[in-house]
């Protein structure tokens, strides 16, 4: 029986299980290597014995993994066990932060760089797949589709999985298939590239807004907003920087399969980290983990205290994916799945396109100097973000920069619709663009993870997290229609969605900084009472 929060339910087998994942993956290095005199090019080799041993042992080590980490039927089935009494969680939302929390920081940092470098690394292996297999760029470019998919559903089902097994058990699943997807790099065919990518980004959507999710359930509540903020904003700078290094490293040398394999390095370092990710303390004490949740919160220096009733009744209230879709979260739900949504059109759809319709534009100055710049000096809007959701507001920041995306879209359009060329006025627009989009994506989820009560946390920002990639998937059976090919008809079209998704956001958005979380989930006992007195 676990009693310290990061403890497996059946160590043995995950470990022997995780030694057979990896001995699945390095089965299929030989034939990598004996490619060498040729670059590595590997295109319509035959799938020797060792690989098809390996693949096995891929399979049977991470369902064993898997079971491993899976808690007994009756924590599956929701069952609040009390091992001891229920207790408050006021102290811990007023306790200064201390080195356990840097630690945990550091730890899911670590975890959304590796994340983030998944579909980063997308771009870096397109050309140098499309030249290997000897297909057209747009037929190279079902990858993306492919992991965009991977990363839209991932994120609901690993939601799900987070509010039934515990937050660190959906990291932890997300590094085994890391480690497992890293034979991308032995695919002989780009068929089987497009079905292990599909895997990889439904690992790489489902380990994003679980961090958040643990993170915002174990941080203080006034350092919450903040650290989220700061958590996504640096990681996934952080993520897209070491991406491109390791490309500009290893690519000339081992070929672009050389990026799939540091899946099963960066995959085990985040299995080597859990010692440093016990669970989340709400998450315990929603199962009737009770021992382990004062354990936990011991480590981070909480004393807990007795138990509010009205907060013990919020958190025993039903979840799953239905309850998102009923009072009192469905409205909630479509708005900020709504900005999710816009956000993907904006950020796979316009910006993608953005390059090639300002060549096809004939600007002053080169279109590929005048991003790099508008990216480089869009940096600091992080820093900005970062203050307005802790010192300012939560919902008037994320508003606010949903709006200024939308006005910014709408820039381009009087732009485009005028036919100027002054490289300078888009330079200006793609740096507003850029920093916009920046925070909005850098603030949605983590206000997914604070808006939602515990019981469907992870499944609520899940599908927050989930929508952007569907925006994603959208934009991209939309390029291939021909929408995003005229400039100012596209960017008219995506702000129009953006406007929606801020008017929806109006009507049912709830301020949550410096708010304990279960002050904040609507419908849930606590919020009534806290809205009462407010009122």
């Amino acid at each position: 029986m676990q009693r310290s929060g990061i403890e497996f339910h059946r160590p043995i087998l995950f470990w022997v299980s995780t030694a057979a994942l990896v001995a699945g993956v390095l089965a299929h290095i030989p034939m990598y290597t004996m490619a060498a005199p040729m670059h590595y090019r590997m295109v319509g080799m035959e799938v020797d014995t060792m690989m098809m041993v390996g693949m096995f042992l891929i399979l049977g080590g991470m369902a064993g993994a898997i079971y491993g980490l899976m808690p007994p039927k009756r924590q599956l089935l929701a069952a609040i066990r009390h091992e001891d009494a229920p207790f408050s969680l006021v102290t811990a939302d007023h306790a200064p932060l201390t080195r356990a929390h840097w630690k945990l920081f550091a730890v899911l940092m670590v975890a959304l760089i590796v994340d983030i470098m998944k579909p980063a690394t997308l771009g870096f292996v397109v050309p140098g797949m499309s030249d290997e297999y000897g297909i057209s760029r747009q037929t190279a470019s079902l990858l993306a589709l492919s992991a965009l998919s991977g990363t839209a559903i991932g994120s609901v089902l690993w939601g799900m999985i987070a509010d039934a097994m515990g937050r660190r058990c959906g990291i932890l699943i997300s590094s085994l298939m890391f480690v497992g997807t890293s034979i991308c790099g032995a695919m002989p065919s780009f068929e089987w590239n497009l079905f292990m990518c599909f895997l990889m980004g439904a690992s790489a959507g489902g380990l994003l807004p679980i961090a958040f999710t643990l993170m915002a359930e174990t941080v203080p509540a006034g350092h919450r907003g903040w650290m989220l903020v700061a958590l996504g904003g640096i990681g996934t700078t952080a993520g897209y920087l070491v991406a491109s290094l390791c490309a500009a490293w290893l690519e000339p040398e081992y070929s672009w399969r050389m990026l799939w394999f540091l899946n099963l390095p960066t995959g085990l370092a985040l299995i080597a980290l859990n010692r440093f990710l016990p669970e989340s303390p709400r998450f315990l004490m929603h199962i009737g983990r009770n021992q382990e949740a004062r354990q936990v919160l011991a480590s981070y220096g909480v004393e807990v205290v007795d138990a509010d009733p009205a907060q013990v009744a919020a958190v025993a209230a039903s979840g799953g994916l239905r309850a998102l879709l009923r009072k009192p979260f469905v409205a909630l739900t479509g708005a900020l799945v709504m900005c999710g949504l816009s956000w993907g059109l904006v950020n796979f759809g316009f910006l993608l396109w953005l390059p090639s319709n300002l060549r096809a534009m004939h600007l002053t100055g080169s279109p590929d100097g005048l991003l790099a710049k508008a990216a480089f000096l869009a940096l600091p809007g992080v820093l900005l973000v970062t203050w307005l959701y802790h010192r300012w507001s939560t919902f008037k920041s994320l508003v606010l920069f949903v709006l200024i995306t939308a006005a910014t879209l709408f820039g381009f359009f009087l732009l485009g619709k005028s036919g100027a060329t002054s490289g300078l006025a888009f330079g200006a627009l793609t740096v507003v663009l850029l920093a916009s989009v920046s925070g909005v994506i850098a603030m949605l989820i983590p206000y997914a993870t604070e808006i939602y009560p515990l019981q469907v946390r992870g499944t609520g920002s899940g599908l927050v997290a989930g929508s952007s990639k569907l925006g994603g998937v959208a934009a991209a059976g939309l390029g291939i229609l021909g929408m995003f090919s005229s400039l100012p008809m596209s960017a008219l079209l995506v702000a129009g969605a953006l406007v929606l998704s801020v008017i929806l956001l109006a009507l049912r958005g709830v301020e949550t900084r410096g708010r304990g979380l279960e002050e904040i989930a609507p419908g849930t006992p606590a919020q009534a009472t806290a809205g009462t007195a407010e009122g």
